[in-house]
């Protein structure tokens, strides 16, 4: 028998002169072929790493309250009366400039300071004074049209139940403290909030802003902690859940302008720029800083933009199309935050509309970076005083509405009555205290007083006791 060893040096052969084969095969085509004369080579094109210009949408980008306003205009306002002259009387200690006659038939209806109000003292010794209105000789009480009207409980008490709920105490716990029933805590909720959004729209109109930070912090309701929706769906509905509270405020004078309930889409941001830009005063573009979320850009876009006709590029042909673009004036810009394991292990800076040069320009009047830590702060004090929305409690809300109403009595209670302490002013002369501590040095100032909307901290039964006027007052 031939052995094994003799058929692998047979083996081994072969590889060898397979591998000899193959070299002078490969080398052939090399020697052959010979060298192509050398032509300069050009040079490759490199990308510019510098963001393009944004060129503009052909169409503008649709908001539903937009179209709502143009459908439906508002009716005009009515012609504003001549004031009354005075009389020969003696002269009204009672100062009547803060109310206005309510019946329907006045022509002084909805007027404030005409003079046509004369107060007429206690009708059988209550509590809430008279007013004569002299141009159709009506009565009505002073507390009109308040949450006040019509309750026979003391007002002190009322004052003290929501000041409690501005606090961020529980609508249960309200009534425990001040031993009420929890169904009458939501009365007055719901009656105070209603008439505190009226109070907001009145005041906060033609606003002057320099910048403005736009946030969203999420709630949880009642429905997810009580097992109507799973973990793993909540988190799947993380992104469109309605519980999102929309913020947005001036990060100089702490001016909260909005805050709305929605769900995280752009629908729900072109509402919430849609009310900022009706706060705003007209031709009012402030500087805009929020996070990594892309509908802000078009929410923005939106409401101050306009239409732009572009150059031609060649002679012939048809014009190009209109071009919805910014204003020159807009400036806004991003704060991407990259997370690991819910830490922050990044933060990144994104110019959207406008340039780094003019953003920094507006920020270092005020010594300022881009950031939002100012709005974010603001949702820490909105969950540390809404009951509602605070982290691993039991005082959820049943659904969105009691959200509203909750926020509704914040949003007037911090920019009116909480005194904010990184905008106070240093007094002249400092003034005595009526005990034996220091003197008084510092004025308390509110957003609603930085922002020039009023001259005075108001107090919860103040703002209670203010009557709307049904249109804006000249």
């Amino acid at each position: 028998m031939i052995p094994h060893q003799f058929f692998y040096q047979l083996v081994v052969l072969g590889l060898l002169w397979l591998f000899v084969m193959l070299y002078y095969a490969w080398l052939s085509p090399c020697a052959v072929s010979q060298p192509r004369p050398a032509t300069p080579s050009k040079p490759r094109r490199q990308r510019s790493n510098e963001p393009k210009a944004f060129a503009g949408l052909t169409q503008k980008p649709h908001c539903a309250l937009c179209e709502q306003e143009t459908a439906h205009p508002q009716a005009p306002l009515p012609v504003r009366p001549d004031p009354m002259s005075p009389t020969n009387r003696r002269p009204r200690t009672v100062d009547t400039s803060r109310h206005f006659c309510p019946h329907a038939g006045c022509r002084y209806r909805g007027w404030l300071g005409l003079g046509n109000l004369r107060a007429n003292g206690h009708p059988s010794g209550g509590p809430w004074r008279q007013f004569h209105c002299t141009a159709c000789n009506g009565y009505f009480p002073e507390h009109h049209g308040t949450i006040l009207h019509g309750k026979h409980v003391a007002v002190e008490l009322i004052v003290r139940v929501l000041a409690c709920l501005a606090e961020g105490l529980g609508i249960r716990a309200t009534a425990r403290v001040f031993e009420v029933d929890p169904n009458t805590v939501l009365h007055w909720l719901v009656e105070a909030a209603e008439q505190l959004r009226a109070f907001s729209c009145y005041f906060l109109c033609e606003v002057h802003v320099q910048q403005l930070q736009l946030d969203e912090l999420y709630a949880v309701l009642r429905d997810v902690k009580n097992g109507v929706l799973s973990e793993d769906e909540a988190i799947k509905r993380l992104e469109r859940s309605p519980p999102w509270v929309w913020t947005a405020m001036d990060p100089e004078s702490k001016l909260l302008l909005v805050m709305d309930v929605g769900t995280r889409t752009l629908a729900m941001a072109q509402r919430v720029v849609h009310q900022v830009v009706q706060v705003l005063a007209p031709g009012c573009v402030p500087l805009c800083l929020t996070d990594g979320l892309k509908e802000y850009g078009t929410a923005l876009l939106t409401h101050f933009g306009s239409w732009s006709q572009p150059e031609r590029r060649q002679a012939t042909g048809p014009r190009p199309k209109p071009r919805w673009i910014p204003l020159p004036q807009l400036l806004y810009a991003q704060v991407v935050k990259s997370y690991r394991r819910r830490r922050i292990v990044g933060v990144q800076h994104r110019v959207v509309f406008g340039t780094l040069d003019r953003v920094k320009q507006v920020l270092l009047a005020c010594g300022r970076q881009i950031n939002t830590a100012f709005v974010e702060r603001l949702n820490l004090n909105i969950r540390q005083h809404v009951a509602a929305i605070g982290r691993r409690v039991n005082t959820l809300c049943q659904g969105e509405d009691g959200l509203r109403q909750q926020l509704a009595v914040y949003h007037v209670y911090y920019n009116f009555c909480l005194p904010h302490a990184s905008i106070r002013q240093p007094l002249l002369v400092p003034e005595p205290t009526k005990g034996s501590g220091s003197a008084k040095q510092w004025r308390p100032v509110t957003p609603a007083m930085a922002a020039g909307l009023t001259d005075h901290v108001w107090s919860l039964k103040e703002v209670l006791l203010f009557r709307v006027p049904p249109w804006p007052q000249p």
